[in-house]
């Protein structure tokens, strides 16, 4: 997937800024330039596309995205898992990175889109009512269900992969723009490693694994 230090879907943004700052600097003041240079900085921080070290071990799941995690609920996952399961919430502030990283590996067996609202992504209740996007994934150990959901800002998820695409551990697979947050909901055999209030990093962080 997408390796570039910054994801190509920031260069518009970017770009914008940076031309506003070179005009605003040239036909109105240098002083002035410095708003939009400071804007045009922090979106290229925002798109930031940083390389993690993936663990190996496919019974391991990991974080999907960077950010805090709001809670650790019990739910019946009627869409994919049709099943009980455990599901993390991880709330993605505009500080965190917003690239998205599949939780196993796996092939993607189910996916949907879905629009909604735009509330606030660290209300309870967004899950259900915003604009998402899930991917369930299936391999010899699991299935586990990884939804994107926009927040209050976003208004647009991204997405690189398609149903039937096979994803690694931790590989990079869309992103969110400008506030989020990432649901995980893994069968209920997986021991949860994590609990509310705790930073995690996509890729990196590990959730959860199953009893060996």
């Amino acid at each position: 997937m997408v390796k570039t230090p910054v994801v190509k879907e920031g260069y518009i943004y970017i770009g914008t800024l940076i031309l506003i700052t070179i005009v605003t600097a040239m036909a109105v003041d240098p002083y002035w330039a410095i708003i939009p240079g400071v804007l045009a900085s922090f979106v290229t921080f925002f798109f930031r596309n940083p390389k993690r070290t993936i663990p190996v071990d496919d019974t391991l799941v990991v974080s999907p995205a960077d950010g805090r995690v709001m809670g650790v609920t019990e739910v019946f996952e009627d869409q994919f898992l049709n099943a009980t399961g455990k599901k993390v919430t991880i709330f993605l502030s505009v500080f965190d990175v917003h690239v998205n990283r599949s939780p196993v590996a796996g092939e993607i067996k189910f996916q949907q889109y879905t629009c909604g609202r735009f509330r606030p992504a660290y209300k309870e209740s967004v899950g259900c009512e915003n604009e998402r996007h899930s991917i369930g994934l299936e391999n010899q150990h699991m299935r586990v269900l990884v939804t994107q959901i926009a927040g209050l800002i976003a208004r647009r998820i991204v997405s690189w992969v398609t149903l039937g695409s096979t994803l690694k551990h931790g590989e990079r697979y869309g992103l969110i723009k400008f506030g989020s947050c990432t649901e995980v909901i893994v069968p209920q055999a997986v021991e949860i490693l994590v609990k509310k209030g705790d930073r995690v990093k996509g890729g990196e962080t590990i959730i959860g694994r199953l009893p060996t």
